[in-house]
């Protein structure tokens, strides 16, 4: 048997990509309803303000950025308060199909940091949300296998 005929790999890479999908959909209700923050210092003022009313952080990174020190001392401080204050996180990895779901939004301007995007909770009815329930497992059910920080893959469309 080899490492590609394994049986928890295909479920995990299911897991993944039923998560990625799931990722999707909230990021685009969170952009209809103007509940998410992007850029590392945005989300760190928030976080310090009101950590209570943030349900997810996404961190994100291309192989290039990896090796930015400064940008890996945010993140392990990001994750550091998230962790303390319960919030759920997640890495991406592709941060190219991040912008392709988020950068409209943005507007005209300078492009926005993509690094840190955190989605908040503006009404109780999005606890709801079925999309967000699943990756609420999703994330639970990786820190139950020691992934602390889970690397997510957003559906390439």
């Amino acid at each position: 048997m080899t490492l590609e005929e394994l049986p928890g790999d295909h479920r995990t890479a299911g897991r993944m990509e039923q998560a990625g999908d799931a990722l999707e959909e909230v990021l685009s209700k969170a952009l209809s309803q103007r509940s998410l923050t992007l850029g590392v210092y945005e989300a760190a003022k928030l976080l310090n303000v009101d950590p209570d009313n943030v349900v997810l952080c996404l961190l994100a990174a291309d192989e290039e950025e990896e090796g930015d020190a400064a940008l890996q001392i945010h993140f392990t401080l990001i994750q550091a308060f998230c962790c303390e204050n319960d919030i759920n996180i997640l890495r991406v990895n592709n941060p190219a199909r991040l912008a392709q779901l988020l950068l409209p939004a943005a507007g005209p301007g300078p492009p926005a940091d993509l690094h840190c995007v955190l989605v908040t909770n503006p009404h109780a009815s999005q606890w709801k949300d079925p999309a967000l329930s699943q990756l609420m497992c999703f994330c639970r059910e990786s820190r139950y296998m020691d992934q602390w920080v889970p690397v997510i893959n957003l559906p390439e469309r």
